[in-house]
């Protein structure tokens, strides 16, 4: 039997939505009805019309993931809006902008503004969206990568922070399952992004060859490929699926 994704009713706060993948979990969060807070440092107002064209309602505000008094303004500000928080999706992460090199080549202070954002950012939204759905539960997908389950050589400071963020996911899901709110993550390989562009430059063609070489299903992945995953995870549909990652990555490892 087919489980339709049914979201109406839910408030989805979707993190780095502004663009990318961000932008494409908000837009299918919404279509599949969730009211959607689209949160980023940069301005969501492109998501929030492409979003309002469509149908679906949504509310944008900027937000500094790596700073719990942002994350708490914002969430308060949501709450106060729309009465409920259902679905938290930790998309936000420093990727496009980082400079690689070999791991003892690596600037420390890139090394700590990697961890700020793709760790504690996600910690952060967790302490700040989470306590209010510990009255009815909800669903927390953190994005992690192919990077941490895989390994991406020349960039140990995003390989890293997407391994913590695996982990993080799993202790909170032994945490938070008595409330009712499950915690997964998902795993993508290189995603076709502006994102991705900016982060490879010149080599992408050469990574991209590389990546699809190693999946079974050949072909690079599109932000369409995650959103169906995504709504599984913050729905019912995967209510009794916790602490998991899943890599979406044509195939390239088994977890």
């Amino acid at each position: 039997m087919m489980v339709k994704i049914d979201l109406t009713g839910k408030v989805a706060v979707v993190t780095g939505a502004a663009r990318g993948l961000g932008r494409a979990y908000a837009q299918g969060l919404a279509k599949a009805g969730a009211t959607v807070v689209a949160l980023d440092l940069s301005d969501c107002g492109d998501t929030v019309r492409d979003i309002e064209a469509s149908g679906g309602r949504a509310l944008g505000r900027r937000c500094d993931v790596g700073d719990i008094t942002s994350c708490r303004d914002a969430a308060d500000d949501a709450l106060a809006r729309l009465g409920r928080l259902d679905v938290l999706v930790n998309n936000a992460a420093l990727f496009a902008t980082l400079k690689t090199g070999r791991f003892d080549s690596l600037a420390e202070g890139d090394w700590e503004s990697c961890m700020r954002v793709n760790v504690t950012g996600v910690w952060n939204c967790c302490r700040a969206f989470v306590p209010p759905m510990r009255e009815r539960g909800g669903s927390v997908v953190n994005i992690s990568s192919l990077a941490a389950t895989y390994g991406l050589p020349n960039a140990l400071h995003y390989t890293t922070s997407k391994a913590a963020v695996i982990g993080l996911t799993r202790g909170l899901a032994r945490e938070l399952g008595r409330f009712g709110i499950r915690v997964n993550a998902v795993a993508p390989a290189a995603v076709e992004t502006e994102g991705m562009s900016q982060f490879f430059g010149d080599k992408k063609e050469d990574a991209v060859r590389a990546v699809v070489a190693g999946q079974s299903i050949r072909r690079v992945l599109r932000t369409d490929d995650l959103v169906g995953t995504i709504l599984y995870l913050a729905s019912d549909a995967s209510s009794m699926v916790t602490g998991q990652t899943i890599a979406v990555d044509g195939g390239t490892v088994s977890l």
